[in-house]
């Protein structure tokens, strides 16, 4: 079962932006992440929700969207996510959150497919100007975005081609190629000498 939610867990950037999630779907996936293991167990994160179109629309200003699609400028309005869980580190818990915010974001993002929706972990922010918007006290950095919705768009898990490159890409029916590196690729030796 891990295995599937893993499988479809992938980094979406169009959704049914129409489809409202409600702020107790996003408690509820922060409670997942607020259970998940903490560097330390110091548990310096904090979270901003938002499931409004302004307050989205806000956010959505201050992110990049997928550094390999030059040509995308990221998604359309229609396509654009129904929510955002906005990660931040207390610094007055922790100077260095160590994997805190990967673990809790993938977290985050296993439950959201559970639940028939999907996100993208987002760390091309304009910190600065989102800071602001939010009116950030001193003692919070943005950590990430994770942008959720129900997915509209198809992701396809491929083999790494002969030329090795690992970037993404969109065939002509729009459809999200992730190339990845074989099992054997990654695994130096399974007798490794000790």
């Amino acid at each position: 079962m891990i295995k599937e939610l893993i499988l479809k867990n992938r980094s979406y950037r169009r959704f049914y932006e129409n489809e409202i999630i409600e702020i107790g779907t996003l408690k509820g996936l922060v409670n997942m992440a607020r259970l998940s293991p903490s560097a330390a167990n110091l548990q310096p994160l904090k979270y901003i929700l938002s499931n409004t179109e302004e307050k989205n629309e806000s956010i959505f200003k201050t992110l990049g969207w997928a550094g390999y699609l030059k040509e995308w400028d990221g998604p359309e309005k229609g396509e654009r996510p129904s929510a955002y869980i906005i990660m931040l580190n207390d610094l007055s818990i922790s100077q260095n959150p160590s994997l805190d915010p990967g673990i809790a974001a993938q977290s985050i993002l296993l439950g959201a497919v559970e639940k028939g929706l999907g996100g993208c972990m987002i760390g091309n922010i304009n910190k600065k100007e989102l800071k602001t918007k939010l009116n950030l006290e001193e003692n919070y950095e943005i950590a990430l975005v994770i942008a959720l919705g129900k997915p509209k768009e198809e992701v396809v898990i491929g083999s790494i081609e002969s030329n090795g490159s690992v970037k993404y890409w969109r065939d002509e029916e729009r459809i999200h190629h992730v190339p990845k590196r074989a099992l054997d690729d990654i695994i130096l030796s399974d007798d490794y000498p000790l």
